[in-house]
């Protein structure tokens, strides 16, 4: 395959990549801009990884858009980071769809600013019969959020005798996340030096091999993303057991 960085094993694509996407403040201070032009950057950056995971073939992307704690953020990069949802999602809806790509969101994103919502709503139904890539947009969305209203529902289900609390299995609670209709990832990658999960898919997380980079989110690239690739085709994944 032409444009590669890397040798990287086509037989061996991880099928769902997640990304946190971390650094565009850092960024724009480091060129002394607004945070806010970090954002913008950082928009870009999402067209160019999305484009570049069609092209290799992987399945399924989830990128962690705005979580619940992004919220505390100042008013006016909160209100600028949905702005720019609603852009990204007006501007981009037709190209995704063209490309065969399947827009879909996990979190509590009733809770998005209405137009916001009903951008999000519009992409989604545009593209829900799309079968080539799956964009996922983590949005409001907290891993212990997701976990707590599985929780929530199950305790409902067991309470209307839907559900007997001694046939709950590992499987029966991925099935009450908002992930149920994707594969768990199998490479999460974190950009801008931080080493931790903040609250990102921490159910879904349990095996997926982990990627960390000091690049910021503006500057991870094709070739950023096909060095996160070949690390992972290079690790030994033992899933609890022995080799």
């Amino acid at each position: 395959m032409d444009n590669m960085f890397f040798d990287i094993n086509m037989e061996k694509l991880p099928k769902h990549i997640a990304i946190i996407m971390d650094g565009n403040g850092r960024w724009a201070k480091k060129r002394f801009l607004p945070r806010t032009a970090g954002h913008k950057a950082g928009v870009e950056t999402v067209r160019t990884i999305i484009t570049e995971c069609k092209r290799l073939g992987i399945k399924h992307v989830t990128l962690y858009t705005f979580s619940t704690e992004n919220w505390k953020r100042p008013a006016l990069e909160v209100e600028t980071l949905m702005m720019l949802l609603q852009t990204y999602l007006k501007k981009e809806v037709e190209e995704l769809n063209r490309n065969n790509v399947r827009l879909t969101a996990i979190g509590d994103i009733e809770k998005l600013p209405k137009a916001c919502l009903e951008e999000l709503k519009r992409a989604m139904e545009l593209t829900k019969d799309n079968d080539g890539p799956n964009l996922n947009l983590a949005l409001n969305y907290g891993g212990r959020y997701d976990i707590t209203n599985a929780v929530k529902q199950i305790s409902r289900d067991i309470e209307n005798h839907k559900l007997n609390s001694d046939d709950i299995t590992e499987e029966t609670i991925k099935n009450y996340l908002s992930t149920k209709s994707i594969p768990d990832p199998d490479l999460v990658i974190r950009t801008s030096g931080e080493q931790r999960l903040s609250n990102f898919l921490l159910w879904e997380l349990a095996y997926a091999e982990l990627y960390f980079t000091d690049v910021y989110w503006p500057d991870f690239d094709e070739k950023e993303l096909q060095k996160a690739i070949y690390t992972y085709q290079n690790r030994d994944r033992r899933f609890g057991g022995l080799k």
